[in-house]
């Protein structure tokens, strides 16, 4: 009877026993989850694309660009392309020690590439180009020796390429064009292999692979140079200090800045003729063009002998970075030069990198930099000349007043002109000083991008009510605390026209250049 018993007890404890280690599991997240979490945490407005990404969800293999081995359970890809997505990159990812491909790229990440990444030995593809990233390339990627395609191109990091990259053997795609990565590239190693288009737009390397001989320089070595090199290196944890070193050091910078320019323009204020006169000594002194577009029937010699004319009874404005002459060429074509002095090495470099990228872009809202002169003391941009002048003259310094028709015709040119940069773009770019001083107006009171009272102006005529509470409406959206809520520069330009202006919506709005 007890042998009987026991047979019937059996699989009654052996069923007890399954359940209660599901019970026990069931409600726990595995560690690669909450790196994943951790991940979704730094990301601004996560909770719409990465809304399946749940706590309650214990096995985050099922979660969206998210995927495992069936054996192990572990995450082995993770690819969240093209997303949106914006906000740091977490360390946390360096504990997913499995994981083989990273994508994530053309998305909005920034800050600095993190180190931990070095952990994931197992890597084969790392893809992070077309964001915003910062800081310098770690050297730990070097420890990535499974790693064959590394691509960070497209972003804003700095420094120099670490020479740790050069033991990645097994490397055979990359690509860390459009930076502002300086000094020599690894002469050693995998990196000997790749054409110079994997290097293209960083002004400062050198090296054989670009056919650039590199000078002579006993600075520092790589990574080690700048507070950008010391917040890419040191974590929270690690150089707290230098960080703190760092952000003093910034808003140091940017107060001496702003007192550099009113003391500019208080200089030129006095003594104008002086200022004039160094745009004729920098020219003599030895200067070349770039051109960006081809189509101005001028040689260099042609443009250099007109600067070399210029006065202060040409200068039309006094901005933060700069004076702004008026250049007229002998056939009757008009331009806006803006002279920006020189500070070192490094912000030349950095500078011309900028200005390859705004060189490239050509829209119709937006100010077409035609070239510059390149002078040993300074840089002398040429825009195209607008006789409109800007916005902010237009409401505050003229008699005349602009009509409601015409203020929402500039509007929409200034969100289309937005709207090109932070879509069409690429890299994407960011105004980060959008101010009516900085939207110009040509002929026909048409806005293009460059650099409360009343709810209403008392002296603008046509006001259509309907059309303001559309507008305030686009306006709050635009403000809101959370981030998600906020549209982008599309969907203001599409609110814009099909609430704000006429019922139908312009025929002009092309997001291509034209």
């Amino acid at each position: 009877m007890a042998n009987c018993q026991m047979i019937h007890l059996r699989p009654w404890l052996a069923s007890t026993l399954v359940l209660y280690m599901l019970l026990q599991n069931g409600g726990a997240i595995s560690p690669d989850g909450e790196a994943l979490l951790s991940f979704k945490n730094s990301i601004v407005g996560s909770d719409t694309v990465l809304s399946f990404w749940r706590p309650e969800d214990p096995d985050p293999c099922g979660w969206r660009g998210v995927t495992c081995d069936r054996i192990t359970k572990r995450v082995v890809y993770l690819s969240l392309k093209d997303r949106r997505l914006s906000g740091p990159i977490s360390a946390d990812l360096g504990k997913l020690d499995r994981l083989r491909i990273l994508a994530l790229y053309n998305n909005n990440f920034y800050g600095n590439i993190p180190s931990d990444l070095g952990n994931c030995t197992e890597l084969q593809g790392l893809y992070l180009q077309g964001n915003y990233l910062s800081g310098v390339i770690p050297n730990e990627l070097g420890n990535l020796s499974q790693l064959q395609y590394l691509d960070v191109s497209s972003n804003s990091l700095s420094g120099s390429i670490p020479q740790s990259l050069g033991k990645l053997s097994k490397l055979v795609n990359f690509n860390v064009s459009n930076n502002f990565l300086m000094g020599p590239i690894p002469s050693e190693g995998s990196l000997t292999k790749f054409p110079d288009s994997s290097f293209a737009g960083n002004k400062g390397l050198c090296g054989k692979q670009i056919n650039e001989a590199c000078k002579n320089d006993n600075g520092p070595s790589n990574n080690s140079s700048g507070p950008l090199s010391a917040l890419g290196q040191g974590g929270k944890k690690k150089y707290p200090a230098r960080l703190l070193v760092s952000a003093f050091a910034t808003i140091g910078a940017l107060l001496l800045v702003a007192l550099m320019c009113f003391w500019g323009c208080f200089l030129y204020k006095k003594f104008g003729r002086n200022e004039s006169s160094s745009i004729a000594m920098d020219v003599s002194g030895g200067a070349s063009i770039v051109m960006f577009h081809g189509d101005l029937p001028y040689s260099s010699k042609d443009i250099i002998k007109k600067l070399e004319t210029l006065t202060e009874e040409h200068v039309i404005g006094c901005g933060g970075f700069g004076t702004v002459y008026k250049l007229a060429m002998d056939d009757g074509s008009e331009f806006a030069l803006k002279r920006i002095v020189k500070m070192n090495e490094g912000f030349d470099r950095f500078f011309e990198r900028e200005l390859e990228i705004l060189g490239s872009i050509k829209h119709r809202h937006l100010v077409n930099l035609r070239g510059y002169c390149n002078s040993p003391t300074s840089k002398l941009l040429i825009y195209d000349y607008l006789p409109g002048g800007s916005l902010d003259e237009v409401l505050h310094e003229r008699s005349e007043q602009l009509d409601w028709d015409a203020r929402l015709n500039i509007i929409v040119g200034a969100a289309k002109g937005l709207a090109y940069l932070h879509h069409d773009c690429s890299p994407r770019i960011i105004h980060r000083d959008i101010k009516s001083s900085n939207i110009l107006l040509d002929g026909n009171l048409e806005s293009r991008v460059s650099e409360q009272q009343e709810i209403v102006d008392p002296h603008c005529e046509g006001l259509q009510a309907e059309s303001l509470d559309a507008l305030l409406s686009v306006a709050i959206r635009c403000v809101s605390s959370s981030p998600e809520d906020r549209p982008t520069m599309h969907r203001v330009v599409q609110l814009l026209e099909s609430d704000v202006m006429t019922p139908c919506p312009s025929e002009f709005y092309d997001s291509n250049s034209e």
